[in-house]
């Protein structure tokens, strides 16, 4: 799937997200994208998985649980959308989740098993869609999103947290 959302309808908090992932079949990008996260992270630590760059920060292992939830949480209004079902979606509070999961109490192994069997979740989900289910419209957050653009914002999202880790937390 090589589509890409207009800019236009994109929700202005989402755009940095959108405007990250790269030219290419969004399904084969995702695919590529876990096996280049599990490679960079898999040879962490657990020390170095427990790592945060300031006392309030996230952990590397928080990073990555959160990059999951948000896949899962992505996935699921996707779902919603690309079936149809106008249902107006809840938004979330990231810090919330994070605050309320024992992410730092798992091993990396776990962490990472469980990014990547969400993420054969969403290409599952992503590769059974017929051509008019990703334009399908609906709300999620108070805010119009098609099928389309909540797989880009996948995308985004995760590369947007990588920037971060290796920024910030010296992820190499």
């Amino acid at each position: 799937m090589k589509l890409r959302p207009d800019l236009s309808t994109v929700p202005e908090f989402e755009i940095p997200y959108v405007t990250c992932v790269p030219e290419g079949d969004l399904i084969e990008l995702l695919m590529g994208q876990k096996d280049k996260t599990l490679a960079l992270l898999s040879g962490l630590s657990e020390d170095q998985a427990s790592f945060r760059y300031a006392p309030d920060k996230w952990s590397i292992r928080q990073v990555i649980g959160h990059i999951t939830d948000n896949e899962r949480i992505m996935g699921y209004r996707l779902l919603r959308i690309a079936r149809g079902d106008q249902t107006e979606l809840p938004g979330y509070d990231e810090n919330l989740l994070v605050a309320g999961a024992p992410f730092d109490e798992w091993s990396l192994e776990f962490a990472l098993a469980d990014y990547a069997a969400v993420r054969e979740s969403t290409l599952t989900l992503l590769r059974g869609l017929r051509l008019g289910d990703w334009e399908r419209e609906g709300v999620a957050n108070g805010l119009r999103h098609t099928a389309l653009l909540i797989a880009s914002v996948i995308s985004g999202h995760e590369l947007h947290h990588l920037k971060v880790l290796r920024a910030r937390y010296g992820v190499v």
